[in-house]
């Protein structure tokens, strides 16, 4: 080695030496390696999600992969832990995490509350570890209770790493050590972890440099025990003692406040009442939520379970500072995790769309005070001065994109009709979105799926249910002109809606069928347009069809046996449907880009039109061709029903999207009918499967306005 080549190599050392610690100079101190790792956020195919039914506790947990993963505080729009898990070693010759060393199961150890408990067994065959999870009703503190067993009776060593992420940023938290417990902070949350019996050793580190499965992983002891990790990607870690006879029960307590002494006060009160009592206390909040709610319906007997967890999921999705905010799902799935938008966003936002289907179940399950608390927060903090909503908003009601989509301004005032709101205040609502629908309509800036223009069936079918609804409301108020003003612009669009959007020299069948949207109100046109989300940038119009226009027979506006309705069933079907060993479930459109890779790698929307990803087939649909069927008297409903329990995962979530032919049946972690890593749970998904329960039963869609049906598709 020449000498510059060595003085380089000297140098290149020093820098290495500094960056990782050896133990000797670990004790005490200032973590070295600020400030670590990118923070990203987990996969979102979740397999729990709980919180108590209090207002008092303001925390949520979500779990995947074996493990703790976020958890929010102090709102549900606000992750604020990444995710807490357990390492295990000999102290010789090995050290594994739970989240890639085990096989792991996840199931309620309360069929009729949402405690969830994980057991992961090594697939080493060394050890098992039981957790089972609850928030404090009475407290910002999330509840571990941790049995641990050697499986060989040889004694092992157990520590807990803790990745938090505070405030919906995990890259300004600073970690420090109180004693044998573990404190976090950033700016406006703090985070307490403790343990009884007491962790007997702790740290603090930065991820990927000076966290606490570097320092196992690389001796299999735990060397590093530093007393602080300011500002940056903060890992806690903590030790506790396995008795001689290879076994552990300890209780994790994870506090949260806005700042350290209330965290800390938090998590100390909990763990001195006791997991028992706290669990016990937790239980019976969600039987009391059961037991306030309509009986199971018949169609629904063979789910019990998923029924159940499908009412308490929806329950479970409503903020608890922001009464009526109920957002899409406690998740971040794909590129939405890793930065794209910072602070996260897009699922724990609140969609008016996504509101008006969560309330539509809530009104049928019984829990008809939740839908009257969306709808109060729809039209008092989201509705815009001029009538319209945004695309979306946090949970506080400020808008987070700030797009416009016309079924979103429609949606609030069915669910005003549906849940009897004639009074004066819910008319001026009311009007002032009914007038922007008449002035703007029929064609939209955005349509159900969100990134794009022009003639949707589906948004028109929600533009003329509205306005239908909107007139007997305003007669109720004494106005008729307005009434008049919106029954003959809705009349007008039911006559035309066929025209501008069913296509009569499409590629798929010589008959009329309807299409995704047109551009032009023109569907015999060859117009292009830029599918999006990863699909090509020039699609025929006339080539691309999508199950939404089914929305023209649940909301009323037209009948079930209609000609070009049933023409379009076959060219959807023949098009989008997808056989899978769990029932039949379709795609959203032709050329969807909104899902994984081929081989299962995560939809990234900063690589537009690149057609590597795949949008998978949705449960929804299953749902909403169950309630055509029951509007058109076939059979078939309740298969629908069990199609959407069967897509759900061992924890009862019914994901956004589960696996179709790609990539091919049967390739390892990817089965048919099951959820991809889209969003789960999906507050819709639980919405729909609760809904098309109470169809069934009801023989007919039970979200219908009769309103609207009575004015166009029979005789009231």
């Amino acid at each position: 080695m020449s000498r510059f080549g060595f003085a380089a190599f000297t140098s290149v050392l020093a820098l290495i030496l500094l960056a990782v610690p050896s133990a000797a100079l670990a004790v005490g101190g200032t973590a070295p390696g600020a400030p670590g790792a990118n923070a990203i956020w987990t996969p979102a195919n979740k397999t729990g999600f709980g919180t108590s039914t209090t207002t008092t506790s303001k925390v949520w947990h979500t779990l995947q992969d074996g493990k703790l993963t976020e958890v929010y505080y102090p709102d549900l729009g606000t992750p604020s832990v990444r995710d807490l898990q357990f390492i295990v070693s000999d102290g010789k010759t090995f050290a594994e995490r739970e989240s890639d060393s085990t096989t792991q199961r996840t199931k309620l150890a309360d069929t009729r509350s949402l405690t969830y408990r994980q057991t992961n067994t090594a697939k080493s065959h060394r050890w098992r570890i039981i957790k089972t999870y609850v928030t404090d009703p009475k407290r910002n503190t999330l509840l571990i209770d941790v049995n641990f067993k050697s499986l060989t009776r040889k004694p092992l060593n157990l520590y807990v790493l803790y990745d938090p992420s505070l405030a919906n940023n995990g890259m300004d938290d600073s970690g420090r050590s109180s004693g044998k417990n573990l404190l976090a902070s950033d700016a406006t949350v703090a985070s307490a972890l403790v343990a009884r019996p007491a962790f007997t050793k702790v740290s603090n580190g930065y991820l990927g440099t000076s966290d606490g499965w570097q320092d196992l992983r690389s001796d299999y002891k735990m060397n590093w025990t530093y007393d602080s990790a300011p500002s940056g990607n903060v890992v806690q870690t903590g030790k506790t003692k396995v008795n001689g006879k290879g076994t552990r029960h300890l209780t994790i307590a994870l506090g949260f406040g806005g700042g350290r002494a209330a965290a800390l006060a938090d998590a100390n009160r909990s763990l001195g009442a006791g997991f028992a009592r706290v669990a016990s206390s937790y239980v019976r909040g969600w039987h009391r939520y059961l037991n306030s709610l309509k009986r199971r319906p018949a169609s629904a007997s063979a789910f019990p379970v998923d029924y159940d967890v499908s009412a308490m999921t929806l329950a479970a999705h409503e903020d608890k500072t922001y009464r009526g905010a109920y957002i899409a799902s406690p998740t971040m799935p794909w590129v939405w995790g890793t930065g794209l938008e910072n602070p996260s966003g897009a699922y724990h936002l609140v969609w008016s769309r996504d509101l008006y289907e969560i309330a539509t179940a809530l009104i049928e399950d019984g829990d008809r005070a939740g839908a009257e608390r969306a709808l109060t927060y729809l039209f008092e903090r989201q509705q815009r001065p001029d009538g319209s909503f945004p695309q979306n908003s946090t949970v506080d009601g400020k808008e987070h994109w700030t797009n416009t989509q016309l079924d979103e301004v429609a949606d609030p005032i069915v669910l005003a009709w549906q849940l009897r709101r004639n009074d004066a205040n819910t008319w001026s609502h009311v009007k002032k979105a009914a007038d922007y629908i008449v002035t703007h309509g029929p064609s939209t800036p955005q349509e159900r799926w969100e990134n794009q223009s022009g003639w949707s069936p589906a948004t028109i079918a929600a533009e003329i249910a509205g306005l239908v609804c909107a007139a007997q409301i305003a007669r109720a108020n004494g106005d008729a002109a307005s009434a008049a003003q919106y029954e003959a612009a809705a009349d007008n669009w039911q006559q035309k809606v066929e025209s501008w959007t069913a296509t009569t020299n499409g590629p798929y069948n010589p008959k009329p069928y309807y299409l995704r949207l047109t551009k032009d109100a023109q569907p015999n046109n060859g117009t292009t347009y830029s599918i999006g989300d990863g699909g090509p940038s020039a699609a025929d119009q006339r080539a691309i069809v999508d199950p939404s226009f089914l929305e023209l027979v649940r909301l009323g506006v037209k009948p079930a046996n209609d000609p070009t309705i049933v023409n379009t069933i076959k060219v959807v079907d023949d098009q989008l449907g997808v056989s899978t060993p769990n029932g039949t479930f379709w795609h959203r459109f032709n050329f969807d880009g909104y899902g994984e890779t081929r081989d299962g790698g995560p939809w990234d929307v900063t690589k537009p039109d690149t057609f590597q990803t795949i949008g998978r087939i949705w449960p929804i649909f299953a749902g909403e061709r169950g309630e055509y069927e029951l509007a058109a008297g076939m059979p078939g409903a309740r298969g629908r029903l069990a199609s959407m329990a069967r897509a759900g995962n061992q924890g009862h979530m019914i994901p956004e999207q589960v696996w179709d032919e790609n990539p091919p049946s049967g390739q390892p972690g990817f089965p048919r009918g099951e959820g991809t890593f889209s969003a789960t749970p999906l507050a819709w998904s639980h919405a729909q499967f609760v809904r098309l329960a109470w169809s069934i039963d009801a023989g007919a869609p039970v979200e219908q306005p009769s309103v609207v049906a009575c004015r166009y598709v029979r005789t009231c």
